[in-house]
């Protein structure tokens, strides 16, 4: 089996010309964050793939942004908890451009209920997002990156403050935390870097999405920097992460969220 998955591979190896630009594949790169993060990295000289789980106008949308930066790149739909659909992604970066050097793992839902009202369905479906869908990103990037690149996950600043109807997504990011760590150890020898991204309140879709102008204006406050993060903000922390300047850095959860305890 390994012998076939080898051959598999060098076959499409043979069939990519070899890539002078390194290349960055972000999954829930549509939208928000993870938009931010694409069109950063485009503008700093990667090829971006960009992984959506269903709207595919907005990733064209953020394709067409990110050419507009002068970098090649494409968008594929993909479940990031499916193995298949996602190593088919990793199968056709391989074979348009020969690698992939940076993986940026963005893609999550955040259900907010008080646990005693949390549907179960809900919570098995946050799970095999967050935690299934990082395990399978990560497992694969640790198999097909490139030595010396570099894996990004996303946790939440959440996790050190516990706010009420935020358990079912606080468990499945501290364990976007804990795996992150553990893969960062494992990939001793291999030059490459693994953090975890963790972020406070910033203004997208996401996080607005049912609460009320007062809830927000509160959170807001609540930052020393006495205002929401944007997605810009997070995404140069990424693209700091993935240069040279940041490859230092591993192991870690980098808390991007304005100075919030």
């Amino acid at each position: 089996m390994h012998l076939i998955y080898a051959s598999r591979r060098a076959s499409l190896w043979r069939m990519a010309e070899p890539s002078s630009s390194q290349v960055a594949l972000v999954t829930g790169g549509s939208r928000g964050i993870g938009r931010a993060c694409a069109v950063r990295l485009a503008a700093d000289g990667f090829a971006l793939v960009i992984v959506y789980s269903s709207n595919a106008e907005a990733a064209e949308e953020a394709l067409a942004e990110i050419r507009g930066t002068g970098a090649d790149g494409f968008a594929q739909r993909a479940d990031v908890a499916d193995e298949t659909a996602m190593g088919e992604v990793f199968d056709r970066v391989e074979a348009e451009f020969g690698g992939v050097d940076a993986v940026v793992h963005a893609a999550g839902r955040m259900p907010l209920s008080p646990l005693v009202d949390l549907d179960l369905e809900e919570l098995d479906g946050v799970h095999r997002t967050n935690i299934r869908g990082t395990f399978v990103v990560d497992q694969l990037a640790a198999q097909r990156l490139r030595d010396g690149g570099s894996i990004v996950n996303f946790s939440t600043s959440v996790v050190g403050k516990y706010f009420p109807s935020y358990g079912a997504y606080v468990a499945s990011k501290g364990a976007v935390e804990g795996l992150t760590r553990v893969l960062a150890n494992e990939m001793r020898g291999r030059d490459i870097n693994v953090n975890a991204v963790s972020p406070g309140p910033t203004a997208t879709e996401l996080f607005l999405d049912g609460k009320s102008d007062e809830q927000v204006d509160e959170l807001a406050h609540a930052v020393p920097l006495e205002r929401l993060g944007q997605p810009g903000d997070i995404a140069r922390v990424v693209a700091f992460l993935v240069s040279e300047d940041g490859h230092w850095i591993n192991g870690q959860v980098v808390r991007a969220n304005g100075g919030l305890v």
